[in-house]
């Protein structure tokens, strides 16, 4: 039976009391006796205790998981255990290997085969529980906001990208934001949009088509990255911010700037074991995190000053404004921050799935096919609208095996805010649950033995027959927190597939380089590049 932490802290408690009832004839020993007596127990419960008391918990319910070290947990193995598996793999040539979570998170799939589904393990003084069971994902579905939260640590690290917006507050902040915003992006509002999407997309085309007059007229090779992520802010910015990609081309850029300095300092194990001391921001961050700030605020008081018609920006701005909870630099700061989540959950993740998806059609032109065909019995005249693109079946069931295979965001992350239940597991307060949706959404025992292979046909009836438990396909997270721009981002993506398919045949370059990469978000690496043909009317 394994020693309680409590008894050992009691022991040596003991030890420093007698330490300084021995010195007690002596004053100035004893003073700093007591300022050393201070500083060591907060260091001995922030750095040992409290997380020797969480493991402990854990592990008597029957928990394994890797040895940790005392001031960086396995924060020092997972490093290793990266490194060995980036000096060994590599994405060869054409070769397309779906699998990536044993390159991307090697130190996950080592200790899910050594431990099973369920594991315990730490990062400097914060207590992880790895969760990848389909009863227990289903489970957490179920719990309130209040129970699971965003990890705190987390929302700290990308605070600068995200502040304390709708994807990374909590309690009443959350709930006050997700009820702003949610009812913006319900299914009759989106449906609005739809016009809108497919003039961004047929501005896209027109570029091809140029691309291709200039490259001599017959095929153009293109890398749709860039292209992509042009779409899709023109989209989030017309559709929530009345503003066209170019006026809000700065605050996209930055953006992108910040999100590559934050994903090379990766939040899930770069953690300084003092944790609870202030880190300093690489030099770069605070400068960017104000020109965005400043950017943003620019624009929104620009907009408050038009007499443009109603939209998201002001439905933030005024809820702000009427929250008597908050002062002039909160309202700005509760308005910039869901601007930030905004234009980065709307953009980069939408235009990163977007890219997966031309890629995989690029690899499965039979299914570029079927969509084609689905596309002239639906608009015989060749003009897509916002009708014949809810209906279309074909571009549905691609897009949702594109995020089957390919889900921009690759975990689950959540905080016990309360002691609470996860099926049969106590979780502690503080402790952080995880769980990696690329292994779920490729589970052979829940999506069959072809859960590595792009079948759209898995989805021909719907999510609730695509596998076996349909809660464990979380594209768009789960529960409470479920992402409230799914449905504009599922229109948005099958506006741009249907109507790039319906003007062009393509392929994969011979120069595209197979290359996952984990970037706060999953994204071709080494982007993609195809080869595209206009088609003949």
């Amino acid at each position: 039976m394994q020693e309680s932490p409590k008894k050992k802290a009691f022991f040596f408690l003991i030890l420093l009391l007698s330490s300084a009832t021995f010195l007690g004839n002596f004053p100035w020993l004893t003073l700093l006796l007591l300022l050393f007596l201070g500083v060591s127990l907060f260091l001995f419960n922030t750095l040992w205790l409290q997380p020797q008391i969480l493991r402990w918990k854990i592990q008597r319910q029957g928990i394994k998981g890797p040895k940790p070290s005392l001031l960086y947990g396995n924060a020092p193995e997972m490093h290793k255990i990266q490194a060995a598996s980036m000096k060994a793999s590599s994405y060869a040539g054409e070769f397309v290997a779906h699998d990536y979570t044993s390159t991307l998170f090697p130190y996950f799939e080592q200790w899910r085969k050594q431990y099973g589904c369920i594991y315990t393990y730490s990062t400097g003084n914060k207590q992880h529980l790895y969760v990848n069971k389909a009863e227990l994902v289903k489970e957490m579905n179920q719990k309130s906001s209040m129970e699971l939260g965003k990890p705190s640590y987390v929302t700290k690290r990308l605070s600068p990208m995200l502040g304390n917006g709708l994807l990374r507050s909590n309690g009443h902040m959350w709930a006050l934001q997700r009820k702003i915003i949610a009812p913006e992006f319900f299914m009759d509002k989106v449906k609005h949009h739809v016009n809108l999407m497919l003039e961004s997309a047929e501005l896209l085309a027109r570029k091809w088509d140029e691309a291709i007059e200039a490259q001599g007229g017959e095929m153009a090779e293109i890398a749709v990255d860039e292209d992509l992520r042009s779409f899709s802010a023109d989209v989030i910015s017309r559709a929530c911010f009345g503003s066209s990609y170019s006026k809000g081309k700065q605050i996209f850029s930055k953006l992108r700037n910040l999100q590559a300095i934050l994903s090379s300092q990766s939040y899930l194990f770069g953690l300084a074991a003092l944790g609870f001391l202030p880190q300093r921001k690489h030099k770069g961050i605070a400068s960017l995190e104000m020109e965005i700030d400043t950017l943003i605020w620019e624009a929104v008081k620009k907009k408050e000053a038009s007499s443009a018609e109603k939209d998201l920006l002001q439905c933030i701005l005024e809820a702000a404004i009427n929250d008597e909870s908050m002062d002039e630099n909160s309202s700005r700061k509760f308005t910039v921050d869901n601007c930030k989540n905004l234009y980065f959950a709307g953009h980069e993740a939408t235009a990163t799935a977007a890219s997966w998806c031309l890629m995989l059609l690029a690899l499965h032109p039979e299914w570029q096919s079927r969509i084609r065909e689905e596309t002239n019995q639906l608009c015989p005249n060749g003009q897509l609208d916002a009708e014949s693109i809810t209906k279309m079946k074909m571009v549905t069931m691609v897009i949702q095996e594109v995020l089957r295979l390919y889900p921009p965001a690759a975990f689950i992350s959540r905080e016990a805010l309360q002691e609470t239940h996860i099926g049969h597991i106590h979780v502690p307060k503080g402790v952080c649950v995880w769980t990696l949706i690329p292994t779920l959404h490729r589970d052979p025992d829940l999506w069959g033995q072809d859960a590595h292979e792009f079948k759209p046909e898995r989805f021909a009836n719907g999510i609730s027959n695509a596998c076996k438990m349909p809660q464990v396909f979380i594209p768009f997270g789960v529960g409470p927190r479920l992402c409230v721009g799914r449905n504009l981002a599922m229109v948005e993506l099958k506006a741009a597939v249907s109507l790039i398919v319906s003007k062009f045949s393509f392929s994969l370059s011979p120069k595209y380089k197979h290359s996952p990469a984990f970037r706060m978000i999953v994204s071709p690496g080494k982007g993609v590049r195809i080869v595209i043909q206009r088609l003949k009317k």
